[in-house]
């Protein structure tokens, strides 16, 4: 075998040469900037398929920001959830804030409840951290002068006032009931049906309470059928609403009831389908077909996580706010990209998304469905400007 000797000055260079090409192969690729967005909902207890529904609409907007390679500041970001369950419950939300707030999310899509998004909103307002919630319909939460709360729903006083004026003055019902389970949902939206409703020209015969955990409600239902009235309202979620249905039609009262969010397959379920029958919601939105982007959204939700729930249009255009915005800024420092958010004006599945000072939508809509055959058909959307 003929050996090559190569001088003492030609090994040195290279051996160098091969040094480098090793270093270049062993470094890595340039490092993706992780952007944090925080969700939070109630993912266990009663409304907990209201709450894994939103979440999987986020986790949609984000697979699908990342597939499509967004750079902020020249840099490739990749955006990350740090999701967390607070279980409906306000004192958990919170506690929940706070870690987010820790964990250097860039903004928050969520929480799902009234009672637990006002609380949180206070957390994330001292932080400077962007929120924007995809359900809470609770009039509180853009009426705190925060500058960095959103809402991509229409409020409790656009949908309880269309409410009690289809019970009123659609269906002729001058003397109804009026039920509501103490969270910041129910009786917020309750007492906007009651004042309605005698604004209206009605009368509000009844007004009971009862809370989020209550199963039996026929000490209730007693006291509201001696009353002789021709429509309830009750102010709840679908957990309580079925039961609360099912009840009334055991009891033989035949009035119409009437509710917000609970339009559900759930609510049929719970309530029988039987005594489900005639049940009236009034939703903030329009039915998910009648949504300029519903139908497409359906196809790719339904690919990966199964049937829509409720909120999962409202979670997805949450959660394109964030990004939007800090697309716009060319930023995910909530200091550049918040003011961008009052700027924003795009094309989401639920509608147009453009906010006002207050942060609340500047057109929303409000729809009424019925249950028939067992399941909830829209009837009327009325739209607010």
């Amino acid at each position: 075998m003929k050996h090559i000797v190569f001088s003492r000055s030609r090994r040195m260079i290279l051996l160098a040469a091969l040094c480098a090409s090793a270093f270049a192969f062993s470094q890595p690729a340039a490092a993706e900037k992780v952007v944090k967005i925080g969700v939070s909902g109630p993912y266990s207890g009663g409304v907990a398929h209201l709450g894994k529904d939103f979440e999987n609409s986020v986790k949609l907007a984000i697979e699908e920001a990342n597939a499509a390679g967004i750079k902020l500041g020249g840099e490739k970001v990749r955006f990350e959830m740090i999701s967390e369950d607070d279980q409906a419950d306000p004192k958990q939300a919170v506690a929940i804030a706070n870690r987010l707030v820790d964990a250097g999310v860039a903004g928050v899509v969520g929480h799902l409840n009234s009672g637990t998004t006002v609380v949180a909103s206070k957390v994330y307002n001292a932080a400077g951290i962007p929120q924007v919630a995809p359900a809470a319909t609770n009039p509180t939460l853009t009426r705190q002068n925060f500058n960095n709360v959103f809402r991509v729903i229409g409020d409790d006083q656009q949908v309880g006032a269309t409410i009690a004026q289809y019970m009123v003055t659609k269906l002729g019902a001058k003397n109804v009931a009026v039920v509501d389970d103490r969270t910041a949902f129910g009786q917020g939206l309750a007492d906007v049906v009651a004042k309605t409703v005698v604004k209206l020209g009605g009368k509000v015969a009844a007004r009971e309470y009862t809370n989020d955990k209550a199963a039996d409600f026929r000490p209730i239902l007693t006291s509201i059928k001696s009353k002789n009235v021709q429509a309830i309202f009750y102010g709840g979620v679908d957990a309580q609403a079925g039961p609360f249905k099912k009840q009334m039609v055991e009891m033989g009262m035949k009035m119409p009831l009437f509710g917000s969010s609970i339009s559900s397959d759930a609510f049929a379920t719970l309530a029988g389908k039987e005594a489900a029958e005639g049940t009236y919601s009034g939703d903030s939105g329009q039915a998910i077909e009648k949504m300029p982007g519903g139908p497409d959204f359906v196809k790719r939700f339904n690919a990966k996580f199964g049937k829509v729930v409720m909120y999962a249009p409202y979670g997805y255009d949450a959660t394109n706010v964030l990004i939007n915005a800090m697309k716009a800024a060319d930023s995910a420092d909530p200091k550049k990209y918040l003011p961008q958010i009052y700027k924003l004006n795009f094309k989401g599945v639920t509608g147009p998304i453009a906010f006002d000072s207050k942060g609340d939508l500047r057109s929303a809509a409000v729809t009424i469905s019925q249950v028939r055959n067992g399941k909830f058909e829209p009837l009327e959307t009325i739209s607010n400007k």
